[in-house]
């Protein structure tokens, strides 16, 4: 049974809502609502997440690099282990894209990144079988992947334990102004709250529209992925390939396997997303204009949604015009490696303590949701 009155009512239980659970629930009653049986269904738990601190672009590279610390060395009250482990980056162009790749690499070395120019012999010694034309590359040694499903089991354990409520198949159908706060109907129940956090990733504006809130134009986009078992003995620690021009990504999963995406966006209307034979080709086709390595067979392939406000950036913070209202959405594909740093903010501005070290010097503004006022 739903409790009946709670300090914040956070919609969403992916990891933006159980990031945010854990860093606030020491602080204000909590309650943490997800409409699927399972948090994390339809993003956080389909995700083929690292962290890759260029991942994003450089307005996000912020968030990313705060994050590092809380990922790889949690507190001890917090995980027994960090979540990372290490992979390296490569991000590739043809012999055409020189010029891009160089951008790139500028880009981000002015920012503090650590991010290597590397030849085309180089190249060919980290991506064994690469066909020659693929000779510019930027090489990132601190990537590396996230076990995400450790992440977030942990952040809902951390939420638990400071006295969160973690409701499922509880969907938010409406909510409305009252003194005080919020009337919310969920799942057939009446609960009051103080303020109501937005967390629901791909169902984001819907649920603004669900509270009297105008949407800020949330889009969600179908990702598509695939595992591939090869009939040559590729690595497991191949690095993470990223084309510079947005095209394919792919990294080792064990001995002779690796994860394949097309990179693809496809705008989609919110639901439990599969996988397009289409989409799994046409990744197929750009890996081996990359790679000459022979597939043995695709053993597995799914989808899973992302989502993007129209700047392509996370947005978070109190909505400009609806008092105790807040947003935590908008993370794209970098939700998962910029969770801490977003959390902490976030928690800060409704009512934890200021967040320190590398977290507390990131500046919130670029994300807030004012900038759709």
């Amino acid at each position: 049974m739903l409790p009946s009155a709670t300090d914040v009512l956070i919609v969403g239980a992916g990891i933006a809502g159980a990031s945010l659970a854990a860093a606030l629930a020491p602080w204000r009653r909590v309650m943490l609502i997800e409409a699927e049986e399972t948090p994390g269904y339809h993003a956080t738990g389909r995700s083929a997440a690292f962290w890759h601190e260029t991942y994003g672009g450089p307005t996000v590279q912020p968030l990313s690099a705060a994050s590092y610390d809380t990922l790889a060395n949690p507190p001890p009250d917090f995980a027994d282990y960090g979540f990372l482990s290490p992979r390296a980056a490569l991000t590739i162009g043809h012999r055409a894209d020189v010029a891009e790749v160089d951008a790139f690499v500028a880009g981000f070395s002015a920012q503090g990144v650590a991010v290597e120019r590397i030849s085309g012999a180089r190249v060919a010694d980290k991506i064994p079988g690469v066909r020659p034309e693929w000779s510019e590359a930027a090489y990132e040694a601190a990537c590396s992947d996230i076990d995400v499903g450790g992440l977030h089991a942990a952040y809902l354990r951390a939420a638990r334990r400071a006295g969160a409520v973690l409701a499922t198949r509880s969907r938010l159908q409406s909510a409305r102004r009252a003194v005080g706060g919020w009337v919310a109907q969920v799942a057939g129940a009446e609960v009051h709250a103080a303020l109501i956090v937005n967390a629901a990733g791909a169902w984001a504006d819907r649920v603004a529209t669900a509270c009297g809130v105008a949407p800020v134009g949330i889009q969600p986009y179908r990702r598509t992925l695939a595992q591939l078992r090869l009939a040559v003995p590729v690595p497991a620690e191949l690095p993470l390939v990223i084309h510079v021009g947005g095209e394919f990504y792919f990294k080792g999963e064990g001995e002779g396997r690796i994860w394949l995406s097309p990179h693809d966006e496809t705008p989609v209307e919110p639901h439990d997303v599969a996988p397009e034979e289409i989409d799994v080709a046409i990744a197929i086709d750009r890996l081996q204009s990359v790679v000459d390595w022979p597939i043995a067979a695709v053993e597995r392939k799914w989808a899973g949604l992302r989502s993007f406000a129209p700047d392509r950036l996370p947005v978070f913070g109190t909505d400009p015009h609806q008092p105790g209202f807040a947003w935590c959405a908008g993370q794209g594909g970098f939700g998962i490696q910029t969770a801490p740093a977003i959390a902490a903010l976030l928690a800060e501005q409704l009512g934890a303590p200021p967040a320190t070290g590398a977290i507390g010097s990131v500046d919130p503004a670029p994300f807030a949701a004012t900038r759709f006022a």
